[in-house]
This record gives structure tokens, sequence and C-alpha cells, in this order.
């Protein structure tokens, strides 16, 4: 993790994203943290996770999502030399009974 993210603000929005308890309390904490905009942006870069991490090429990706060849890259980064968080997040969400 980087130290420079962690204060009592980011740890404050790290416990109330934990204490969420099904997706529509989520749903309405992010619609009102955060725009629709960026919402739609932190979920394409998920699924640009998965689908790198299932070996999909950067056009397949880029034709699918929507996402810019810049983004996918960014996203490649952070799955190669990140804080494993992308790692942890999709290895769970594979680990699911009816994986999203």
């Amino acid at each position: 993790m980087n130290p420079k993210l962690k204060n009592h603000e980011t740890d404050q929005l790290c416990e109330a994203i934990l204490s969420l308890e099904n997706t529509d309390e989520c749903y309405a904490f992010l619609e009102d943290i955060l725009t629709i905009s960026e919402i739609q942006s932190i979920a394409q870069r998920l699924a640009v996770a998965r689908m790198l991490d299932d070996g999909q090429t950067y056009d397949d990706i880029e034709r699918m999502t929507g996402a810019s060849s810049a983004t996918i890259s960014r996203v490649k980064r952070c799955l190669t030399f990140g804080a494993d968080g992308y790692r942890l997040v999709l290895d769970r969400m594979r680990a699911r009974p009816n994986p999203l």
C-alpha cells in the first residue's frame, strides 16, 4: 500500500466501504459519493482488469469496453506492478459461487 495514500480520511472511506452489506447499499453509497462518470470509469477499469487477466488482447478489450489504450495500459501496469488490489478482488470474485 502506498503510504502517501493512508490517512484518517482514506481510513474512514475504507471503513465506510467495508460497512456496506449488499449490492443495493453499495450502489446507493457510490451514487452519493461519486459522479456517474466516475462510477462508470471505475467499473470499466475493473472490467479491463478482468479481461486482461483472462488473456484478452488490447484490441478486443478496447472494442468491448470502449476503454482507451492508455487506460488498458494503466490497468495492466497495476496488475503487474501494483499493490495487488486488482488481484485480490479478481480472485475473490472468481471464487464466488456465481461470479459476476
